[in-house]
């Protein structure tokens, strides 16, 4: 019985794991996150949050969080490449 149930919670935490792998180390997760983040980064500068305490917080410099803001869709090109 024991050894069932150390199979089977192995199998199970090895399927975690691969689910987590796929769905955060691949260039498509990294991509779509960075998509995400870049829409909140522009929805919090909207509604008044500066560049600067953007930038900070993030960990980006200020002029990548003016040009995220500026051009969405040439930063989400160059994130990409």
């Amino acid at each position: 019985m024991r050894r069932w149930w150390n199979d089977t919670a192995g199998r199970l935490l090895l399927a975690l794991a691969v689910a987590l792998e796929r769905s955060t180390a691949s260039k498509q997760a990294v991509k779509a996150w960075k998509l995400r983040r870049n829409e909140a980064l522009r929805a919090a500068h909207r509604r008044g949050v500066p560049v600067e305490v953007l930038a900070a917080r993030l960990g980006l410099t200020q002029s990548w969080v003016r040009y995220v803001i500026k051009n969405p869709k040439k930063a989400a090109i160059e994130e990409a490449a």
